[in-house]
Order: structure tokens, then C-alpha cells, then sequence
């Protein structure tokens, strides 16, 4: 199937500067630039905490404590016969205690709710990959596409100056009206304008690279062999369909998400459910006596035991919390269906986006070899007077038009196949560097 990629690559006709960046280069650069998977990147290192942080609800919990307090004391008896007395002493303590979880329904679920949160953050983190991969491609082509169409444009024009030439000469010498240059005259100056939108056009291009790679767009590397395209293998939709609603990240993306709200329904119901903690402390308290002539007090307690909690009424908040999270569990039911019929509907036109630009491949090469044919009998035609300047003039259009059709179709060829295998869930890295072996430096 892969080897469909390695077979499509022709789309320009002049051969890349030395020292030009190819697709893989262009790519590293985009891992180490791009703000969005970099963003990416530190949502997953961020949805990594949710497991440790929901296992912490499982574990123990322990917490010290510790006080001193001075005391300033002014003791008066309503007999009049004891004497007031004045005290001044010092309480301290320090306290440790621990508390163990036996059984809390809600601790338990939001421990498997961080483990989905993590795996739906590795999904999440897939899809950004695979959409940078694609993204680069569509980039890279695009740069390289403009870069032919100028090329074409600037060809084009070069061949119409010549017949302008030819048509002025003709006029002066009395072999031909002015009509032939007014016509060679008008389609020069149309194809300048197509030559100024087509300069437009690459340097929007090569700003779109600068994006994805944070620095001046370098030159690419063009393609080098011509190809062979060849379709997908499997040669059927149906199979990719299937892949596609198992395995496109969007659907695990909605898997995971429906998971983690069946799991929130779990959480909020377990609220109905007692708790049961075990619980040890020990306090370690000293005080002056505060009674003049007494003696202070040291003081150490150490307490076992167990703590249960049956809730009985709160307010109906649990039992609202309980509708909210099976509503939110309908939605990201709701959301994994419709994931797979986008999944599907991905794959089909990803699928039939390669079968259609393989055949338009076909024909536009027979067309472009028709073209030239054509191109040059008008030609010959021209030179022994059955053919007028126009028919020259269109058939350069003729075979230009189908050049550019061309390297678009081969575009498009190219990237149709990547689009399938991102819709399928299995665009990585290998593709890139399967199809920058068929670039030039």
C-alpha cells in the first residue's frame, strides 16, 4: 500500500536547487516549531498527572501538626474569701495522624477516570500528529505546486513573447493582419497577470511553511523520477471503511470520552454509597499547670480506630449530579456515533480522492502527450500557411493547461493517499520518509 506513495512523485519539471530541505527535514523542523503539537505535546505531559493523582484518593493520608500558645491567666473566685490568683504558662502539642481509605466507591472511580484521561490524552496527542504530518505535506506540496505553476506561467510567457515577435514581423512585412497581433498582444499581457497572481501565490505558500517551521522557508526538494502511480491496496473501499471506524483517532478520541462519561455516572452515584476509613493519631500535648504552686501536664494519646459515613439527604445535589452525568454520557454517546460516520465518511473520500486522481493522472499524461503533438503539428501547420497565429496561441494554451492539471492531479494524488491513512488511523512518520526517498536534492 505504502509503496502507492514512493510511485507519486512528479509533480514539478525542474529538478531542486543543491542543498535544498526535503519533506523529512521540513517535518523535523515542524516537530521541534510547531506551537499546535507543541501544545499537544504539554496537554498529554498535563493529562499524565491524572493517574497518580487519582490513585493519591486510595492511598493514605498523613498530616502533622503543631501548635504552642502562651497563656496569660487572671483567675477570680465569686468567694470572697479565696484570694484571685495570676497565671502565666506555655501549651504546646504536636499531633500526627494518618487516615486510610477502606472503602470509598468514588475514590475508586475517579482512580479509573485518570487512567482514561490519560489514554484519551494519548489518543488526542495521535490525532495532532498525524494532523502535523498532514499539514507539512499540504505545505510542502503547496509550495512546490506554486512553484510549477510559475514556472508553467513564466514558460507560457516567454513562448507567447515569441509569437508576439513573430506576429509584429509578419504585420510590418505584409503577411499577416493586425488581428494576429492583437491577439498574441491580448494573451500576453493575460498570462503577465497570471504571472504576478502565480508570484502571489508562492510566497503565500512558502509564509504558510514558515508557520508550521518558525524560521524562513528554505528551498525544497523537488521530486526526481517520473511515476507510476498505483492504487491502494486493498484495492476496495469497504475494508478501509472498516478501518477507519475502528481505528481513526477521532473515534478513539469519542471512545475514550464516552468511557470517562460512563465512568462520571459511576463517580457521582457512588455518593449514595457509605464510606469506611481506618484512622490512627498521636498527640504529644505539654501545659503548665496554670494554678500557682501547681505542676504541668505532659500528655501522650494514641487513638485506632474506624470511621463510618452513611449519607442520608443531601439536599438531592447527588441525585442531580447523577442526571447531569448520564445526560453528559448520552452526549459523548451521541459524539462516537457521529465520530464514525465522519470516520467513514473520511475513508470513502480518501479512498475515492486516489482511485479519481490516479485516473486523472492517466488521462492528463495522454493529454499532456496529445498536447505536445497537437502543439507541434499546429506549428508546422503554421509555417506552411494552414494554420493561423491563433491556433498557435492555443495550443500553447492548450499545453500549458495541461501541465498544470497535471502536477495538480499528481498533487493531489499524493496527498489523497495520505488523507487515507490518516483516516484509517495509520499515517506515521514512515510514510514521510517512504516518500522523501523519491525526492532530489
Amino acid at each position: 500500500m505504502k509503496r502507492a506513495i514512493a510511485a507519486a512523485f512528479t509533480s514539478l519539471l525542474l529538478a531542486a536547487p543543491a542543498g535544498a530541505a526535503d519533506l523529512v527535514e521540513i517535518y523535523r523542523l515542524a516537530l521541534g516549531s510547531d506551537p499546535v503539537y507543541a501544545s499537544a505535546r504539554a496537554t498529554l505531559e498535563a493529562a499524565q498527572e491524572k493517574r497518580p493523582q487519582g490513585l493519591a484518593g486510595l492511598l493514605p493520608q498523613a498530616t502533622f501538626s503543631a501548635s504552642t500558645q502562651h497563656n496569660d491567666r487572671d483567675l477570680r473566685f465569686r468567694n470572697p474569701a479565696i484570694a484571685p490568683s495570676q497565671a502565666q504558662f506555655n501549651s504546646n502539642s504536636a499531633s500526627v495522624s494518618v487516615t486510610q481509605p477502606l472503602y470509598r466507591r468514588q475514590n475508586l472511580v475517579a482512580y479509573e477516570q485518570g487512567k482514561t484521561q490519560v489514554t484519551l490524552a494519548e489518543a488526542q496527542f495521535a490525532s495532532a500528529g498525524q494532523d502535523l504530518i498532514l499539514r507539512v505535506a499540504q505545505a510542502y506540496f503547496d509550495v512546490l505546486l506554486a512553484a510549477s505553476n510559475l514556472s508553467f506561467t513564466e514558460a507560457q510567457k516567454t513562448a507567447i513573447a515569441q509569437q508576439l515577435a513573430q506576429a509584429r514581423r509578419n504585420f510590418e512585412v505584409g503577411n499577416a493582419t493586425i488581428t494576429d497581433t492583437h491577439e498574441a498582444q491580448a494573451r500576453f499581457d493575460l498570462v503577465t497577470s497570471q504571472e504576478i497572481a502565480a508570484r502571489a501565490d508562492l510566497e503565500v505558500k512558502n509564509r504558510a511553511l514558515e508557520q508550521l517551521i518558525g524560521r524562513a522557508a528554505p528551498r525544497l526538494a523537488g521530486p526526481g523520477k517520473a511515476f507510476v502511480p498505483a492504487a491502494p491496496t486493498p484495492g476496495a473501499m469497504d475494508p478501509w471503511v472498516e478501518r477507519a471506524k475502528q481505528n481513526s483517532p477521532a473515534v478513539r478520541i469519542a471512545q475514550q470520552n464516552l468511557a470517562f462519561g460512563s465512568q462520571e455516572v459511576a463517580r457521582n452515584r457512588g455518593g449514595h454509597h457509605p464510606t469506611l476509613d481506618a484512622f490512627a493519631t498521636y498527640t504529644d500535648s505539654a501545659s503548665g499547670s496554670g494554678i500557682q504552686g501547681g505542676t504541668g501536664t505532659d500528655t501522650q494519646t494514641r487513638v485506632v480506630g474506624l470511621q463510618l459515613a452513611i449519607p442520608l439527604y443531601q439536599g438531592g445535589l447527588v441525585n442531580s449530579r447523577v442526571r447531569e452525568a448520564l445526560a453528559n454520557e448520552e452526549k459523548a454517546r451521541q459524539d462516537l456515533d457521529n465520530a464514525r460516520r465522519s470516520a467513514e465518511l473520511a475513508a470513502r473520500q480518501g479512498y475515492l480522492g486516489v482511485t479519481s486522481s490516479l485516473a486523472q493522472v492517466r488521462a492528463l499524461e495522454a493529454a499532456l502527450v496529445s498536447s505536445q503533438s497537437s502543439l507541434d503539428s499546429t506549428l508546422l501547420g503554421q509555417q506552411v500557411g494552414v494554420r493561423t497565429q491563433v491556433d498557435v496561441l492555443n495550443a500553447q494554451q492548450q499545453l500549458f493547461s495541461a501541465r498544470r492539471d497535471l502536477a495538480q492531479a499528481r498533487n493531489n494524488y499524493i496527498l489523497s493517499l495520505l488523507r487515507l491513512y490518516a483516516a484509517a488511523g495509520e499515517l506515521d512518520s514512515a510514510d514521510l520518509e517512504q516518500v522523501n526517498r523519491w525526492l532530489e536534492k
